[in-house]
């Protein structure tokens, strides 16, 4: 992702949550040094992308989302599938995320990649105050 891509990114963000992130948010997120992205595009329309950082012995997911017209068609299971690759290829020990506690088809579509719930943040959002679910997927170290 650079910043050519906000438009079509934060068209995605704005119907996707509730809260969205700002596109300033969005641009300080690019500059951070551990900081990663993937787009999912279809015939050059940027369809879903997800935000992590590389960390030294993890991956942390800090934001994913899909086109409102593209859901269910295992966009996200992919983008996922590409942080899980990019984890195993720096043998990190473990992907970790935090998720709404109302966001149920959410934490459902980590669960089809094997996530995990792993506890509870109270008041994580600061926008709402809604709590948030840990998630996290173990991975086997080579």
């Amino acid at each position: 992702m650079v910043p050519a891509d906000l438009d079509e990114v934060m068209a995605i963000e704005r119907t996707s949550f509730r809260h969205p992130w700002s596109s300033k948010f969005f641009l300080e997120e690019l500059q951070v040094a551990c900081a990663r992205s993937i787009l999912a595009q279809v015939n050059d329309k940027i369809v879903g992308y997800v935000l992590f950082w590389l960390l030294p012995d993890a991956v942390d997911i800090h934001n994913i989302a899909v086109h409102i017209e593209f859901r269910r068609k295992r966009i996200g299971q992919s983008l996922l599938q590409r942080v899980l690759e990019q984890a195993r290829n720096r043998d990190s020990s473990r992907v970790t995320l935090e998720v709404r506690v109302s966001n149920i088809a959410a934490q459902k579509l980590y669960e089809s990649v094997g996530f995990v719930s792993q506890g509870l943040r109270k008041g994580y959002y600061s926008d709402d105050g809604e709590d948030a679910l840990i998630m996290a997927l173990e991975l086997l170290r080579r």
